[in-house]
């Protein structure tokens, strides 16, 4: 039933041996590759070998049924098994991003709403931040401009686990679909009417580039040093020590001023140019693809909106797949696991369908 997954078995024979090999550990970026690749085919080979048991076991039973029903029996318990498996293979081998297995990058940036956007810009923040903690996962700010109330004008963070998972445990494959427009209704703390506003953040969400995927000619660059300065102008230090790049052919500018020395601000605003340039191209290679080909679920597009945060109602809301649940107050305190399972689940209906 799945021999078509007679490759990926000899590619993890491939990996397997690939990892004890010293010379790729010599290697960085090789060894990291192999990694992820080898933590992608782990959970599917481990289910083809169940697979192959179970039904190895039960052309057995069924064969002695015949002559003895304690054979019968087993066969029928051995089917019951056997379900579950088809199932679970049935949804790892569905095609999926080859990004998921990434760490990521998240980018805020506040919107429509003054003040009250970047404090909700802050209260996302914090929500991802919190989330990622229950994950284990890193959280490293990259970027930050604050505002004077202590919200967000933007905020980049980089989310990193501690290790190498599968696809839907990883930062990138877990929060890929939060791009897009988030928006809050409540009561500011600027609005002395008590009268509820309606703001909104925007969310990106990129995957995490190695330095050696993605070429970047020194050329194309602009570098730009400056001092870095925190809210209302006040100096956060006395060197000139924030960076920003401006990407010349596409124009895409990142800029980095968290880090103390210049090289080290450098770093980490090349870390979001290589995640920016990525993220824009696959973007475009998107928009030339069919309709039928482009997920309704994942979006790197800020326009869209694609979440209501109502805190009057204690209600939140997803308008991709109508999810609706009246927690609000534990989700913004990081408990975002049942959104994101039902994202998931929709985008695995999706890639299922796609390819039925």
């Amino acid at each position: 039933m799945f021999e078509s997954a007679d490759a990926l078995r000899a590619e993890f024979t491939e990996l397997e041996a690939a990892l004890s090999d010293p010379a790729v550990h010599s290697d960085l970026a090789r060894a990291r590759k192999v990694g992820r690749r080898y933590a992608e085919l782990t959970p599917i080979v481990k289910a083809l070998t169940e697979y192959d048991s179970l039904t190895d076991d039960l052309a057995a039973a069924r064969e002695l049924g015949a002559e003895d029903p304690a054979f019968a029996d087993e066969a029928d318990e051995l089917q019951a098994r056997l379900g579950p498996v088809i199932d679970r293979l049935t949804r790892l081998l569905a095609p999926r991003d080859p990004n998921d297995s990434s760490d990521a990058l998240l980018e805020i940036k506040s919107g429509e709403g003054g003040e009250e956007s970047a404090l909700f810009a802050g209260d996302l923040l914090n929500m991802y931040t919190r989330y990622a903690a229950t994950r284990g996962w890193k959280v490293e700010v990259l970027d930050a401009q604050e505002t004077d109330l202590g919200g967000y004008k933007s905020v980049t963070v980089g989310i990193k686990a501690a290790s190498l998972g599968e696809p839907d445990q990883m930062p990138y494959g877990v929060l890929k679909f939060e791009g897009g427009v988030h928006r809050v209704q409540r009561v500011p703390v600027t609005e002395s009417q008590g009268r509820v506003h309606t703001s909104a953040a925007g969310v990106l969400v990129m995957h995490e580039v190695e330095e050696s995927e993605v070429a970047i000619d020194e050329g194309d660059l602009r570098i730009d040093v400056y001092r870095s300065s925190g809210p209302g102008g006040q100096g956060v230090n006395t060197t000139d020590s924030a960076v920003r790049i401006t990407h010349l052919p596409t124009g895409i500018v990142v800029s980095c001023q968290n880090e103390r020395s210049q090289l080290q601000n450098r770093e980490q605003a090349m870390r979001m140019l290589r995640s920016r340039l990525t993220a824009a191209a696959e973007e475009a290679a998107a928009q030339e693809a069919s309709a039928a080909r482009r997920s309704q679920v994942r979006t790197v597009d800020r326009s869209e909106r694609i979440r209501t945060y109502n805190y009057p109602e204690n209600r939140i809301a997803d308008h991709r797949i109508g999810y609706k649940a009246y927690n609000l107050d534990q989700v913004l305190n990081g408990e975002l696991q049942a959104v994101v399972e039902a994202l998931q689940e929709a985008d695995t209906a999706e890639r299922l369908a796609a390819g039925s």
